[in-house]
C-alpha cells in the first residue's frame, strides 16, 4: 500500500476519511493487516506529507494510533496526551494539521482502563500531573450514574468517565479554536469521538458526536455541538 500524496489527499472527504480508519481498524482487529514497503513510504514523503486524518489520543503504549487504524508513514497526524485532553499547543498542532496540511478529519480517540481517567476519578495530585488531571475532573463530576465508589476500583465508573471525557474533548476543540469550528461548518473537515477497547482492539465511534457536514448529515451547524 502506497503513502498517500497530494492527489488522494486532495481527494478526499471527511465522510471517506473515516470510513479509511474504520476499514483500517476492521484489519487491525483481523490481524490481516495491509501489507507496506514502509523504507518505500519513507522515501515517498521525505519531500512532504499529505495526511488525511489527525487522531487526537492517550500516551498509553497500547494505543498507538497508526496500529490500530492499520496506517502506513505520512497517512495520519497523531497527537498523543495522558487522557487524549486538549491543551492550547494541541489546539494549534490541530489548526496546522488541518488548515496548513489539509487534513480532513479529526477523531479524539479514549481508550478502556485509561491510567489518566483513573487518576482523576481518584483525585491524583503528583506535580505537573496535577494540572492535566485536573482538564479530566469536569467529566468525573458530569458522571451522575454511579453514586457508590466513585473511585478507580469501580471499573464501571472509571468507563463512564472515559466517554465523557472523550465528549467533552470533542467539544473543547470547536469551542476554543474558531479556525477548526469554522472549517467544520463549511465542510471542510469532520470531527468525530472515538474510544479504543484495549481488549479487543476494537473502536467504537459515538455517533452522537460525529459532526461531519456533507449529504448524510446535510443540515449540521456547528451550534448543535455546544448543546
Amino acid at each position: 500500500m502506497k503513502a498517500h500524496n497530494r492527489e488522494s489527499q486532495a481527494q478526499m472527504t471527511p465522510r471517506k476519511a473515516l470510513e479509511f480508519l474504520k476499514e483500517g481498524n476492521l484489519r487491525f482487529i483481523s490481524n490481516l493487516n495491509a501489507h507496506r514497503d514502509l523504507l518505500e513510504q519513507a522515501n515517498a514523503t521525505v519531500d512532504g506529507q499529505w495526511p488525511f486524518a489527525t487522531i487526537l489520543s492517550c500516551i498509553d503504549s497500547r494505543t498507538s494510533a497508526e496500529l490500530i487504524f492499520d496506517q502506513g508513514l505520512g497517512d495520519i497526524f497523531s497527537v498523543r496526551i495522558a487522557g487524549n485532553i486538549v491543551n492550547t499547543d494541541i489546539l494549534g498542532s490541530m489548526e496546522f494539521a488541518c488548515k496548513v496540511a489539509g487534513s480532513k478529519l479529526i477523531v479524539v480517540l479514549g481508550h478502556t482502563k485509561c491510567g489518566a481517567v483513573k487518576g482523576a476519578c481518584d483525585h491524583v495530585e503528583m506535580g505537573n500531573l496535577t494540572e492535566l488531571l485536573s482538564k479530566i475532573q469536569p467529566s468525573v463530576y458530569q458522571e451522575k450514574e454511579t453514586t457508590a465508589d466513585r473511585s478507580s476500583k469501580n471499573s464501571e465508573f472509571v468507563e463512564n468517565v472515559a466517554q465523557i471525557n472523550v465528549k467533552r474533548s470533542v467539544k473543547n476543540i470547536i469551542e476554543r479554536s474558531f479556525i477548526l469550528e469554522q472549517m467544520v461548518e463549511n465542510g471542510e473537515i469532520g470531527i468525530v469521538g472515538a474510544m479504543h477497547n484495549l481488549e479487543t482492539g476494537e473502536v467504537t465511534f459515538y455517533k452522537e458526536v460525529e459532526f461531519i457536514k456533507d449529504e448524510q448529515n446535510p443540515n449540521f451547524t456547528v451550534s448543535e455541538l455546544r448543546h
